[in-house]
């Protein structure tokens, strides 16, 4: 089975912009690889001025936000490494064998690499910078999270292109659906951090169970 891997464009955020951010990149995708019946759902973020779609499905947003918890969560612990979600899809088979029960296998044929890079400002640190003895601190520090949210808005939305661009192009290696009445294919969600070596080395154990991938980003 062919693999193709989509590593998205890596984004500077802050703390209490990740799930915003998450939030509109889980659900994209997973809109875009959705099937059956859907009943989507258009949410504003509050953040940026920008909308996605959600597939409508409970369990679904249910999945995301339990990740993006965690996320949130390993990045509290881990304040200073670049951290990522993996989203794959997977084609789940029963393998038959002559002595033994049958075994689950899957068969990965895609994955989502979103890379965030998280601002850490330690104790006592406002996040201002050094102008702020010269200008009003206050003026400087709002001017200067403004054009930051300006340039992280207009990175969100180069993602989502990102995002349609390769759903539109990459079609071949998608497997046949498996059930009409399933909202999405089999997918996992896995956290990892720069220095997560376990992880790397199980996306690495993966891909030889599935071919090598192709590379778009």
């Amino acid at each position: 089975m062919n693999c193709e891997v989509c590593q998205l464009k890596e984004l500077d955020v802050e703390h209490f912009e990740i799930r915003e951010v998450l939030r509109c990149i889980l659900h994209t995708i997973m809109f875009h690889r959705a099937l059956g019946l859907l009943r989507p759902k258009d949410v504003d973020l509050e953040l940026f001025d920008i909308t996605y779609t959600e597939c409508g499905d409970v369990e679904v947003e249910k999945k995301i936000e339990e990740k993006i918890t965690q996320f949130i969560d390993r990045v509290e612990k881990h304040p200073n490494r670049k951290n990522q979600i993996c989203l794959s899809f997977c084609e789940v088979k029963n393998k038959q064998t002559s002595w033994f029960p049958s075994k689950v296998e899957r068969f990965y044929w895609e994955y989502w690499y979103i890379n965030l890079n998280v601002a850490h400002h330690p104790k006592g640190h406002s996040g201002k910078s050094h102008l702020s003895k010269v200008v009003d601190p206050g003026e400087s520090a709002s001017e200067e999270r403004s054009a930051r949210r300006t340039v992280l808005e207009s990175s969100l939305r180069e993602v989502m292109f990102q995002i349609i661009k390769f759903v539109n192009e990459k079609k071949d290696h998608i497997p046949a659906i498996p059930n009409l009445e399933c909202v999405t294919f089999p997918y996992e969600i896995t956290i990892s951090s720069s220095s997560d070596s376990a992880f790397g080395m199980d996306v690495i154990r993966r891909m030889l169970q599935t071919g090598h991938p192709t590379m778009l980003s």
